[in-house]
């Protein structure tokens, strides 16, 4: 056996779905494209911001040969049944269970393990090193995982492999280990624009870029107000957006449970939403701190309850909707404050009551602006029952 043919047992074992190896050359082909992005404002500001080091792994690591890329499948369905006792959120299936960049983590540092293990009987010059990262590092790890063959960018800018589709996470690993590289993934969309034609907001550019300031899921982590083009579209899902996937003919019948942290348990991903407009801290770390969709804190997902709650047509959530008007956080104030104004229409004269009070205390201008949005719809309302 080869290095390459032992890391690649070990790599089942350890419950490493799909691996390849690259070289470490530069990704300078990608150069155009990334610059373009930036200079359209496509970019969502999540990305590594230096693009000399998304290209050159050299700039990040001294003499790399190397990369391993990694994938691992997740589940797309949930085995428990979802209790229809009252308006429910989602998180999209890329947040399901623990947090992605732990699980990749565990697995890349003990496949480094591993390898530092067989240095006796394989290093012949410098010492081994190694550079694990996930997709908060600095490498395009679509990318890398592409060239390493893991399989090859689709129309909407994710990996898509032969056997598990697009739902896999994806990490890498840069050493200074010399590999013979794989083949790269071949393109395999064809003609197919599903996910273009499928995307709500339209983010999709039809070759493998997005406009993220677009997309849905960029605009669920986001923590100020949310522009209201993509309120309605955002339905019920308070984090993340997977229709791109939902409607590639590649994920049709995909379904892995493979990793037990993965495992998604109903009242983290499809969480009572009513709750969440007044959870503790302690309460909200304790429910949704390991998901990879908390990253970004309470804020923005007790915003995405409030969307959802109105796009639901919950009406008897009106109470707690209208606590938040007292909200100390000004997206919060605002947003409860649209969010009335869609479900208030059956006793518009009451809500517009409620809302001009609380208007007459908002010291914020975009809540301001909120409210009084909202107090225009629930009028026009009230003059047409008048009618």
């Amino acid at each position: 056996m080869t290095l390459k043919e032992e890391i690649i047992r070990e790599s089942k074992r350890l419950g490493i779905d799909k691996i390849g190896f690259t070289t470490a050359e530069p990704f300078a082909h990608l150069r155009k494209s990334l610059e373009e992005q930036k200079a359209a404002g496509h970019t969502s500001g999540f990305e590594h911001p230096v693009i000399e080091e998304r290209l050159y792994p050299e700039k990040t690591f001294d003499q790399p040969q190397s990369i391993i890329s990694i994938a691992l499948a997740y589940p797309t369905k949930i085995h428990e049944e979802i209790p229809k006792d009252e308006k429910r959120g989602q998180f999209a299936r890329a947040s399901w269970g623990i947090d992605y960049h732990d699980i990749l983590r565990d697995r890349l540092n003990r496949l480094i393990e591993f390898i530092t293990t067989r240095g006796k009987q394989w290093q012949t010059e410098e010492e081994w090193r190694f550079a694990p990262q996930v997709d908060t590092g600095e490498l395009i790890d679509v990318a890398v995982a592409q060239r390493a063959g893991l399989g090859f960018i689709g129309r909407n800018g994710l990996l898509i492999t032969e056997e598990f589709g697009s739902f896999v996470y994806l990490g890498e690993i840069v050493t200074n280990i010399v590999f013979e590289p794989d083949e790269p993934g071949v393109f395999g969309c064809g003609d197919c624009t599903r996910c273009i034609d499928g995307c709500p907001t339209k983010a999709l550019l039809g070759d493998g870029r997005m406009n993220a300031q677009r997309c849905l899921s960029y605009q669920t982590q986001t923590k100020g107000m949310m522009p209201e083009e993509y309120r309605k579209k955002m339905r019920n899902v308070i984090y993340g957006c997977d229709i791109c996937q939902l409607v590639c003919p590649y994920n049709r019948g995909k379904d892995f449970h493979f990793h037990e942290e993965m495992e998604p348990k109903v009242d983290e991903v499809y969480p009572k939403l009513k709750p969440m407009l007044s959870i503790s801290n302690k309460d909200f770390n304790q429910q949704f701190g390991h998901l990879a969709g908390s990253w970004r804190g309470k804020k923005p997902l007790q915003r995405n309850a409030l969307i959802a709650l109105a796009n639901l047509g919950d009406r008897e959530s009106l109470p707690e909707i209208a606590h938040c008007l007292k909200d100390v956080r000004p997206v919060i104030r605002g947003t409860a404050a649209w969010a009335i104004g869609r479900l208030g229409a059956k006793d518009p004269k009451e809500w517009v009551t409620v809302l001009q009070d609380a208007l007459a205390k908002e010291t914020d201008e975009e809540a301001k602006l909120e409210f009084e949005k909202a107090i225009a719809v629930l009028q026009t309302k009230r003059r047409k029952k008048q009618k």
